[in-house]
């Protein structure tokens, strides 16, 4: 399980805002770097999305320490890193709040399941799920929870 991810922003106190609004939480402060924040969900398994400042780098301390954090002024502002968020609000509060903020948000099928990619400042993207969304979710994938998968073999990987 998944409990929090991270994501970079041109004004992570806002942005960390719309989350909250969007995902129905809490917003606090990410105390061991400036400017950095937290969007709560306030669910049972204390999922949050921590926002840091656009070229924020997280890098390992030479010794024993906890990770540390630089700054990248020529960082992108465009990231591979992203996730499926399933949130309580329907497609129409979803879009009206990307329209309100000018980002893009885009319903778009993934095969067996549908999403809303909702583009933070236009430039990281997460894929939002409607609790409808979620379920279809949930059936095309689960051929992959371990109880499926108890009676599958993998399928060989092969390596260029």
């Amino acid at each position: 399980m998944i409990h929090h991810l991270s994501i970079p922003a041109k004004k992570p106190l806002y942005v960390t805002k719309i989350l909250v609004e969007l995902l129905g939480g809490m917003l606090t402060e990410f105390g061991p770097y400036q400017d950095s924040y937290i969007a709560w969900t306030g669910d049972q398994y204390g999922t949050a999305i921590e926002v840091y400042p656009l070229g924020t780098e997280m890098f390992p301390d030479a010794g024993g320490g906890q990770a540390n954090f630089r700054h990248n002024e020529h960082a992108s502002a465009f990231v591979a890193t992203h996730a499926t968020v399933s949130v309580d609000r329907s497609k129409d509060e979803i879009f009206a709040l990307a329209q309100r903020e000018g980002w893009r948000a885009i319903e778009l099928s993934r095969g067996s399941f549908r999403v809303i990619e909702f583009w933070i400042e236009n430039h990281v993207m997460l894929e939002i799920t409607t609790q409808e969304m979620a379920q279809e979710y949930l059936q095309a994938t689960a051929v992959f929870r371990p109880n499926k998968l108890l009676n599958r073999t993998a399928p060989e990987l092969t390596t260029g």
